[in-house]
């Protein structure tokens, strides 16, 4: 019994370090230009082991995207449910996400620069902006019925304004020659989403 419990534990530790090497291969090599033999190398496998995993390089690539996509969620969840004000809960949102990527750069760089132009994965990418959209209507809806947030929004715009923002400092602080702490960009965010640029 003993023994299954440690090849299974062994699969997974696998399974995970080669995530975690196609991610960095990715992330350097561009997606079409990285090779198995790249990420097995990475990780410290044979060609070989690759396939007992994985179909080939595209279902690396979806597994990895399915991986960091669960993970960061159930983080973003978590920062959410600290706080029942609708600003606080926008805030750990965003400081979450912006966190979440300064951490682990071979992911930022991988969502910002390879799966949005993929056409295979397109349903894949619909389905983490449908989660992002959730967060972002339950807190807005929370927030007008307290009298927070106006009443007379068009939640899809603000929902489109909101998430834009996030990609769009995200993909500067990727492509940045000088790297900032990307957490830092989170309240000055928030206040533009909540004051506006108007001068009251």
């Amino acid at each position: 019994m003993l023994k299954n419990k440690q090849i299974k534990s062994d699969k997974t530790d696998k399974y995970y370090s080669m995530l975690k090497a196609a991610g960095a291969v990715f992330a350097r090599q561009g997606f079409y230009k990285a090779t198995i033999s790249q990420i097995a190398a990475r990780a410290g496998v044979a060609d070989g082991t690759i396939y007992l995993y994985f179909k080939n390089k595209d279902d690396i690539l979806y597994q990895f995207i399915k991986f960091k996509t669960r993970t960061v969620f159930e983080k973003m969840r978590q920062a959410v449910e600290k706080s029942d004000n609708a600003e606080k809960m926008l805030k750990n949102l965003i400081a979450c996400h912006l966190k979440e990527f300064q951490n682990d750069r071979d992911m930022a760089v991988i969502f910002q620069s390879e799966i949005r132009y993929r056409r295979d994965i397109e349903s894949h990418i619909k389905d983490i902006s449908k989660m992002y959209f959730e967060f972002l209507t339950d807190i807005i809806e929370q927030g007008q019925v307290k009298g927070f947030i106006r009443q007379d929004l068009f939640i899809g715009l603000v929902k489109r304004f909101i998430l834009g923002a996030v990609e769009g400092v995200i993909n500067t602080w990727v492509n940045a020659e000088e790297k900032y702490d990307l957490v830092s960009m989170a309240d000055p965010l928030v206040d533009l989403y909540m004051n506006g640029i108007k001068n009251k």
